[in-house]
């Protein structure tokens, strides 16, 4: 049996807005993105762990960081570009320069850096379980509840999102997820086709709480900073 090659991409353009060169924002004394870098080498998973980024600088700190990142992305590089559209032009990218093809995917957003190593062979084995070509993360909503949603009026008053449940007890509702970048997987050659990781069949995978925290605002930055530090208490209990 032939050994599948199996390639992870960490997409980590340089414009990002909220938070100004946050790919590389020091987290935790290293750039962020190194703490996906390190997950995604130590899984022991991957064939290639390649950054693709259209930045010189965040190029750099990848080689330092021990990630592959041999070019420069020339596409889908925009804030307006979907990440798969990124990691699609990286894979392409990736077979010419290597000269080599891959047979799954897995992109690994760098502004999740509380997923760890053991979370994407968790993740993997499920995909190789399972039927489907796409897989990606979720997570629970934790203490905030979307069956409770509802939309505020200029003068405060909600509308319920979901009327005939916001009176129930929480433990009369089903469980909700939310998708989360930590950890998508998807068949090269399917995402080729679909274009997206939410192509047919496509399954969520449960992560917990932590792993899953996907930095966007600088709110996001302290929470996640925040509970990076409680992680290390809780280890030592």
């Amino acid at each position: 049996m032939v050994k599948q090659r199996h390639i992870a991409i960490i997409p980590a353009r340089g414009g990002s807005k909220r938070i100004p060169r946050k790919n590389i924002v020091p987290f935790h004394g290293r750039p962020l993105m190194a703490w996906t870098v390190s997950a995604a080498l130590e899984s022991g998973l991957f064939d290639r762990v390649l950054v693709s980024t259209d930045d010189p600088e965040i190029q750099a700190v990848a080689l330092a960081c021990g990630a592959e990142a041999p070019f420069l992305r020339l596409t889908a590089a925009d804030d307006m570009a979907p990440a798969s559209a990124a990691t699609l032009a990286a894979l392409d990218q990736a077979e010419r320069h290597w000269g080599e093809g891959y047979d799954v995917v897995a992109q690994l957003m760098p502004n999740c850096p509380l997923r760890d190593a053991a979370a994407i062979r968790t993740a993997l084995s499920a995909f190789q379980s399972g039927n489907g070509g796409f897989q990606i993360s979720c997570t629970g909503y934790g203490w905030t509840n979307p069956w409770w949603a509802a939309e505020l009026a200029p003068d405060g008053q909600p509308k319920a999102l979901f009327p005939e449940q916001r009176l129930k007890r929480s433990q009369e509702l089903p469980a909700l997820y939310c998708p989360t970048g930590a950890i998508w997987l998807a068949d090269a050659a399917a995402l080729r086709q679909a274009g997206t990781f939410y192509g047919p069949g496509h399954r969520f995978q449960p992560l917990d709480f932590w792993s899953a925290v996907d930095i966007d605002t600088v709110e996001d930055l302290a929470m996640a900073a925040a509970l990076a530090q409680a992680r290390v208490v809780l280890e030592k209990v």
